[in-house]
C-alpha cells in the first residue's frame, strides 16, 4: 500500500520519508514517528491503517544518520539491538528532522486539510517535544519516555493533545504518568489516557513481549476518534 518514498534534504544530508496515500488520493497529513524498531512492519501497518482512514500519511527514516533505513526484529534479541541503536541517537536532532519531514508532508500535491502528528514509544517522545516547537493541528503521543521529565513544556504546546500511557510500564512507572496527569489537569486541549493493566509499547502486535490486544483496541478507538475531532478528513468528491 505504500505509495512512494519521498526524499527529505537537512543541512547535513538527505532522509526518506515513506509515503501511505489514503484511497481519495488526498486528505490531511499525519507524521508517523517511528519506535525504537525502525520503519519496520508494526510502524507500516499503523500507517496503513492511518491511510484507510483518509489520511496521507508519511513516516521518517529518523536513524538515517546512524543506519539508513534500519530495521529490527521485534525479538528479545531485536529489543536489544534497538535499544543499543536508540542509545547513539540524538533527540534534538530527531526533533528538527520530524519539523522539517512535517514541512514537507504539508506541501505534498496530495495534502488538503490540517496536519498532525502521531509517534510511538520513541516517537511519542519526539512527537510531544515536536509539538512544543511548531505549529501543528494534532498531536497524539504513545508511551513517550521522555514526556514526564519534560511535563512542564505543556505551557508551550497549543494544539490538541492526547498522551496514552500504560499504567503497568516498567520502562514509565506509574507514578511518573501521575506527574503528566498532574501537568495536564484544567488544560482543555490536553487528554490523558492510561490503559491500567497494559505496560509498554501495547499496541505493538508485533511485539509478543508487550502487546495487550484488549487495551490496544481500546487505545486505538479513542486515537481514531481524537483525530477524526481533530484532524477530520476534509470532505471529497
Amino acid at each position: 500500500m505504500e505509495a512512494r518514498t519521498e526524499t527529505v534534504t537537512v543541512a547535513d544530508g538527505s532522509f526518506d520519508l515513506h509515503l501511505w496515500l489514503p484511497p481519495a488520493g488526498r486528505g490531511p497529513v499525519i507524521l508517523l514517528i517511528q519506535e525504537i524498531y525502525g520503519v519496520g512492519p508494526y510502524i507500516r501497518k499503523v500507517a496503513e491503517d492511518l491511510a484507510a482512514l483518509g489520511y496521507v500519511v508519511g513516516a521518517p527514516d529518523l536513524f538515517w544518520r546512524i543506519r539508513p533505513n534500519w530495521v529490527s526484529g521485534h525479538d528479545e534479541a531485536g529489543t536489544n539491538l534497538s535499544i543499543e541503536m536508540v542509545s547513539t541517537f540524538d533527540v534534538p536532532h530527531g526533533v528538527a528532522d520530524s519539523a522539517v519531514a512535517l514541512t514537507h508532508l504539508r506541501g505534498l500535491p496530495e495534502a488538503e486539510g490540517g496536519a498532525g502528528v502521531v509517534g510511538f514509544c520513541l516517537g511519542g517522545s519526539i512527537g510531544y517535544l515536536l509539538a512544543a516547537t511548531v505549529e501543528v493541528d494534532a498531536v497524539l503521543s504513545f508511551y513517550g519516555s521522555a514526556v514526564p521529565d519534560a511535563a512542564g513544556m505543556l505551557e508551550k504546546i497549543t494544539c490538541p493533545l492526547l498522551l496514552v500511557f500504560g499504567g503497568s510500564d516498567p520502562y514509565i512507572p506509574r507514578e511518573r504518568v501521575s506527574v503528566v496527569e498532574k501537568a495536564a489537569a484544567g488544560r482543555p486541549n490536553v487528554e490523558v489516557y492510561v490503559a491500567e493493566e497494559a505496560g509498554h509499547a501495547f499496541h505493538n502486535h508485533e511485539a509478543a513481549q508487550f502487546y495487550n490486544q484488549e487495551a490496544a483496541r481500546a487505545a486505538w478507538d479513542r486515537a481514531v476518534h481524537f483525530l477524526g475531532r481533530n484532524l477530520a478528513p476534509a470532505s471529497l468528491p
